[in-house]
């Protein structure tokens, strides 16, 4: 499949930036307060070196991409790397190509070279963040305990909180990136 068309209808990461409201202010902590490690900069100029472009499967309700899509708008700015967002609920016929374990869970980063051709991708999760959900969850009533919502309420809250304000998540995310984008 020739990723280029789909680079081509997606919107530039200001745009995506303005469609935020529920996680405007995690989004933009994470991306003004997010550093790469001081020695990484050959890491940077080698991804810079491979001319990739990124096309970015994303959500402004996302919780998750409230952590990882700032991230990897820095990433793209240290290496002159072009990004097109593309809105998950507008494009389904896309994002149905990148399920994950049947489901439409995002981010999905799919980095494409010039031909459009997908060279790597990632998403939905770096590991060590799908554990902390994985531990968080493990311990929710069943969606129809009358326990539930509030037990719910109080996880987004958590995680939120957590992604928002926690730097060693922003490295966990980071790491994974770079490493699928490298490897």
């Amino acid at each position: 499949m020739n990723l280029n068309t789909w680079f081509e209808k997606g919107i530039t990461p200001t745009e995506y930036k303005a469609t935020l409201s529920k996680h405007k202010d995690g989004f933009n902590h994470i991306y003004n307060h997010f550093s790469f490690p001081e020695a990484d900069t050959s890491r940077l100029s080698n991804i810079e070196k491979q001319n990739l472009r990124v096309l970015i499967i994303a959500q402004e309700f996302c919780g998750h991409c409230m952590l990882d899509v700032p991230i990897m708008h820095r990433i793209a700015e240290a290496t002159n790397m072009p990004v097109s967002m593309i809105i998950r609920d507008d494009h389904l016929d896309l994002m149905d190509q990148y399920l994950t374990n049947e489901k439409r869970v995002i981010p999905i980063m799919i980095f494409i070279n010039e031909a459009g051709v997908e060279v790597a991708k990632w998403g939905p999760l770096a590991p060590e963040i799908k554990a902390f959900m994985e531990d968080l969850q493990k311990d929710m009533p069943d969606k129809d305990d009358p326990n539930f919502e509030a037990a719910f309420q109080a996880l987004i809250q958590k995680v939120g909180d957590t992604f928002k304000n926690d730097e060693k998540f922003w490295n966990y995310v980071y790491e994974d990136i770079m490493k699928e984008i490298l490897n």
